[in-house]
This record gives C-alpha cells, sequence and structure tokens, in this order.
C-alpha cells in the first residue's frame, strides 16, 4: 500500500540569492511523498498570478494532486527570502499574509480527509485563523476515524507561541522535531529539559500519549521513540550542498514508512538516508 496522504499548509516560492525555488515546508514534504510513491493531495493556497500557476506546476510535476489548492486572487502566492551560510544551513525572511493563510475548509477537504491513509501539518500552516481552523478540523476528524495525524514541527519564529506549540501535539499521533527545537517544545509544555534528550523525549511522549515521536540531530542522525521502545540511528554521509527540504524529504520517509508498517529501524535509516540525499543538491526538491 502507497498510502493517501493530505498535507496541509504553507506552499510558497524560497527566493535564494540566486533565483527562486519552490518552498514550503508543507509542499516540500508533499512532493517528496509522491516522489516516494504515496498518493498526496497538497491542500493550500495560492495566487492567481504567474507565480501561483507556477507552484502548482510544480506541485504536478512531482505527482502532487492539486485539486484542494485553492486560487485566491486577493492573496499573493507566499515568498520566503533565503539566506544559506558556508555550511548549508539556512535562514528565512517569511513574507506575511500570503495566499496560504486564507484558504478555507469545505466539503471536498472533509472528504478527502476521511478517505486518508495520513495526514501531515506544520506549525507555520497555522498562522492564519482560518488555515488554523481548518487544520484543527481536520487532525480531529483524523483522530475520530483512526487516520496517522504527523506533526513536523518547523518553528519559524515569530509565527507560533507556546499555545500552536501544545494544542499541534494533541492534534497528532506522530510528532517530529529536530534537536533544535527540543529546548522550545519542552518550555511550551512545562516538561524539564534534561541532560539526556531521550528522557525529555519520553516525557514528550508520554504527556500527549503519542503513538511516534522522532527527534532528527542533523549530521548525528535521529532516534525514534514509542511507548515501549527507543531506536537511534547514526548520521548518513553527504556531500552538504544545502540543508534546505532535507527534514522535509526526511518526514515524507518516515511517514510511508509507518504506513507500510516497516521495522523502526528500518524506517529511520531510510528516512535519513533520502534526507541525505536532499542534502547533496540545491533545492529543497529536485528537479
Amino acid at each position: 500500500m502507497a498510502g493517501r496522504i493530505l498535507s496541509f499548509g504553507d506552499m510558497l516560492w524560497d527566493l535564494f540569492p540566486e533565483g527562486p525555488r519552490f518552498g514550503g515546508a508543507p509542499g516540500n514534504y508533499a512532493c517528496h511523498a509522491a516522489r516516494l510513491g504515496g498518493e498526496v493531495y497538497m491542500v493550500s493556497g495560492v495566487g492567481t498570478g504567474e507565480r501561483g500557476t507556477a507552484a502548482l506546476a510544480v506541485l504536478k510535476s512531482q505527482g502532487v494532486k492539486d485539486d484542494l489548492v485553492q486560487r485566491l486572487g486577493d492573496y499573493p502566492t507566499g515568498i520566503v527570502t533565503v539566506e544559506v551560510d558556508e555550511g548549508g544551513k539556512p535562514t528565512f525572511e517569511i513574507g506575511k499574509d500570503a495566499a496560504w493563510d486564507h484558504w478555507e475548509w469545505n466539503q471536498t477537504i472533509e472528504e478527502k480527509v476521511r478517505g486518508a491513509d495520513a495526514v501531515c501539518f506544520g506549525t507555520l500552516g497555522q498562522r492564519g485563523q482560518s488555515p488554523r481552523a481548518g487544520i484543527r478540523k481536520a487532525m480531529q476528524l483524523a483522530k475520530d476515524e483512526g487516520i496517522m495525524r504527523v506533526h513536523d514541527v518547523n518553528l519559524r519564529p515569530p509565527f507560533f507561541d507556546d499555545a500552536v506549540i501544545r494544542d499541534s501535539l494533541a492534534l497528532c499521533s506522530v510528532y517530529k522535531l529536530s534537536d533544535d527545537e527540543l529546548e522550545r517544545v519542552c518550555q511550551a509544555c512545562g516538561i524539564p529539559l534534561s541532560d539526556d534528550p531521550l528522557q525529555s523525549l519520553r516525557a514528550i511522549l508520554e504527556k500527549y500519549a503519542l503513538e511516534v515521536l522522532v527527534m532528527t540531530k542533523g549530521a548525528e542522525g535521529a532516534v525514534l521513540l514509542t511507548s515501549d521502545s527507543t531506536h537511534e540511528q547514526p548520521g548518513v554521509k553527504a556531500t552538504i550542498v544545502d540543508t534546505v527540504g532535507a527534514g522535509d524529504s526526511f518526514t515524507a520517509a518516515l511517514t510511508l514508512g509507518l504506513l507500510r508498517k516497516d521495522p523502526f529501524p528500518e524506517i529511520l535509516s531510510n528516512a535519513c538516508e533520502v534526507a541525505a540525499q536532499v542534502c547533496s543538491h540545491a533545492g529543497a526538491v529536485p528537479a
């Protein structure tokens, strides 16, 4: 089973010094999940201009279904100004009041959620009031239907607060964060940050009754926890060009591995391999 997946949130253009590239963590995730064999629908908003048309063309080229992407004439397609340091690590300046801040829940989205095997959402995609409400409806519906709910944290200051972090944890069944985000998540949840990160991670897992919690550690690999097991994966060697989209590809591989019910060590190993491949080329999604 490949799996039917809905990805909710931002899709936009990352404006690099050398030119624009398709981006937005949920958009990147959708493209990678489709490349890995999933039947993937994107739920978002784009403008009616050239950037919106180009963004939809990228989705189609990657095998992502765009039926649920709303074209909104009153708002522009989102943009982010990106700078990448010598180590390949990006910094972002995110444009405000974009089309993806204004998509609205409808009956068609509800029907697709009911037929999904997994739904995925991030933090930034909840910036707008309407998408936040839509994402929460989707996750509650998926929870009621026993559908996998994946949250990839992707904290982007200043577009989150403690309540968004906690509410997102309460909505998901699979939680993925990076080691850079652990302290901030613990702070929001009132969980002490232990000298041993595994203790803090297990406290999050237990407090929110998660099925799976995964923390990526950059070049050091990743760790996966369930209620009764812990699995660690060392880093995979890669030639770093830039790291944009690596985490999104990791989450896509994680989702599909969980849907296939692959062994946890295999899921972690495969996800790290996929992320390493993304780091070896420019941009989040290969052309």
